[in-house]
């Protein structure tokens, strides 16, 4: 705890100081899972805060630092047979974030937003002061600053809750025909002895008529029959991709034991499916291959770098909204309408108690549940329309009793904004607590588009970036510098697959053999055997790419039976096992 005191302490000095002069600050953790504009005046760095400190496996707690990511947790608690009530989805999301934004995923219908799960959190005060709240200490300002996006203090250390960890979620995929079927069924699946037995429930709506709810329950037990489904190797499926395929063919429900932390973050390759948006930016084909080879790039954290770096997320509709149940189906029917944008994502909430900055129902539709849905994609290129569209979007949700996630675009009017929460008790917080130097909820999550445009006009590189396809590439030039793919290529929580080494060993070389001497048996092709040669060449440090050998190479090398054999036998356990026993396949960045 020394190192995190020290660090503790010159934040709060620097914070003071800020103070003292009277001058607003922001707050910077080193990265970010929102799409609003970064400003970088006047911040105050928090990015060294990145450690777990402690994990009592005895009161099933965790001391972490506000910038440690979810699969950092993760994987601290796992050893330790723990695990947090609610995991996002994304691993880069940090538990500060958590804390201070909106954060809920497919646990949230039964243990609320990420920040219920919370027994103490410490935080610095816009004068400098540090305190500790929870429910018995400072309670209003450990309730008002969750999901106050940083407006109240600088969240330092937060006390965790951990439950039982299993080894495996039995997961359930339920085709739906129709929206108003899965909205219904997902409610069903939330509640009285259904809700009891499920530890997840979350939906994906393909389109209109094409649907899948999803459910899951924790267990130890893998029947023998089942091989557990993972979602975080590049051979692996895109999780909505395998989902959709899954409950296209038939209408009874199909069962998967997925490992648990394969589960927990399994929307991270493609973003849930955002990354397929940048196929379509870059007019680069979107199919198996295409996937794989990208790999690195298709990460959550990566694809974040590029959202920002790029100018994109300007353009484009990153959007959760809350809704009550009895209105969600009409406002589907809307963004089909509207932005007729696919897929969308369903995911039940439980309330928080009120007031709260979380997104909450009132009057007649006021019920301890809610439905998110997800609304990602391209919007319109032309800055007024596009704000056009949002406004319109914002009046609708209003209209039908929903509220907005705070992480993303707020196109609302501040009279807009704070009639749909207690500004009064907000602002009541704000001065009891000395959080004058921090900027206003609305200030800092309100997007100018008109003022973003002015800029834009005036700087030469944001003009650019604008012009087809220079963002694209600006943002993979950043993401690459930003070597956040490492993150992903050395994670442990990631499923290790079990075959035999003896076969896997002995299959691997009788392939490699035959890919040398079919070299000899094409000499008269001297481009095959030169891509062949440079495929062996690769073979010493990037061997999941043997399946796709097998596969390009297939009329030339399948000539000699002993060697066709054998590569079948590799084909299927690189499959099976080529990330539990060799390095992840490097890009040629």
């Amino acid at each position: 705890m020394d190192r995190h005191q020290r660090i503790v302490a010159q934040v709060a000095s620097k914070v003071k100081d800020y103070f003292t002069r009277k001058e607003p600050f922001r707050i910077s953790h080193g990265s970010t899972n929102s799409t609003r504009p970064n400003l970088k005046k006047r911040v105050v760095d928090i990015s060294s805060l990145k450690n777990v400190v402690k994990i009592d496996k005895q009161t099933r707690t965790a001391l972490v630092e506000p910038n440690v990511a979810m699969d950092r947790l993760v994987e601290a608690t796992l050893p330790h047979g723990l695990v947090p009530p609610v995991v996002m989805e994304f691993p880069g999301i940090t538990v500060g974030g958590g804390y201070a934004g909106t954060a809920g995923e497919s646990s949230s219908f039964k243990f609320g937003f990420f920040d219920r799960t919370i027994n103490e959190v410490e935080m610095v005060m816009a004068d400098g002061e540090v305190i500790k709240a929870s429910e018995k200490e400072n309670a209003d300002l450990f309730r008002g600053a969750a999901g106050a996006v940083g407006t109240l203090g600088v969240t330092t250390l937060v006390n965790l809750r951990l439950i039982e960890a299993r080894k495996y979620v039995k997961t359930t995929y339920y085709p739906t025909r129709s929206i108003a079927q899965a909205v219904k069924e997902i409610r069903e699946h939330t509640e009285g002895e259904k809700g009891e037995k499920n530890d997840y429930v979350d939906g994906i709506l393909f389109s209109k008529d094409h649907g899948a709810i999803v459910t899951g329950e924790m267990t130890d037990h893998l029947p023998p029959n089942m091989k557990p489904q993972t979602f975080s190797h590049a051979l692996d499926p895109w999780f909505y991709l395998h989902v959709e395929d899954a409950t296209s063919k038939s209408n009874e429900p199909v069962v998967e034991y997925i490992p648990l932390a394969e589960y927990m973050f399994r929307y991270d390759r493609g973003g849930f499916w955002v990354g397929r948006s940048a196929f379509s930016y870059m007019k680069f084909p979107f199919n198996k291959f295409t996937r794989w080879f990208l790999d690195d790039f298709l990460h959550t954290r990566m694809l974040y770098r590029a959202l920002h770096a790029s100018g994109i997320a300007t353009r484009y509709i990153v959007q959760d909204m809350a809704l009550p149940y009895p209105n969600a189906e009409k406002f589907i029917e809307y963004t089909e309408k509207e932005f007729d944008i696919w897929p969308i994502w369903l995911c039940p909430l439980k309330q928080s108690e009120q007031p709260t900055m979380h997104p909450h129902t009132k009057g007649e539709l006021k019920d301890t549940q809610m439905l998110n849905i997800g609304l990602w994609g391209f919007g319109p290129q032309e800055p007024q329309e596009y704000l056009s569209k949002n406004r319109a979007l914002e009046k609708t949700l209003r209209e039908l009793g929903g509220m907005k996630w705070l992480y993303a675009h707020t196109y609302y009017s501040k009279d807009e904004f704070w009639a749909q929460f207690d500004r009064q008790w907000h602002e009541n917080l704000r001065t009891k607590y000395n959080a004058g130097g921090l900027p206003d909820v609305h200030d800092k999550v309100h997007v100018d588009i008109q003022k973003y445009t002015d800029m834009a006009q005036k700087n030469w590189g944001m003009r650019l970036k604008n012009v087809w396809p220079l963002g694209g590439f600006w943002g993979i030039y950043k993401s690459i510098q930003s070597k956040d793919y490492m993150i992903h290529r050395n994670s442990t929580w990631k499923w290790k697959r079990t075959a035999s080494n003896d076969n896997f060993l002995r299959a691997f070389k009788k392939c490699t053999e035959g890919i040398v001497n079919s070299i000899s048996i094409d000499s008269n092709d001297p481009k095959t055997a030169t891509a062949v040669q440079t495929i062996v060449a690769q073979l010493n440090y990037d061997y999941s790419r043997l399946i796709y050998v097998v596969d390009i190479m297939h009329d030339r090398i399948y000539r000699d039976a002993e060697w066709a054999s054998a590569a079948v036998a590799v084909y299927d356990m690189i499959a099976m096992s080529v990330d539990s026993y060799f390095p992840h396949p490097r890009l040629p960045l």
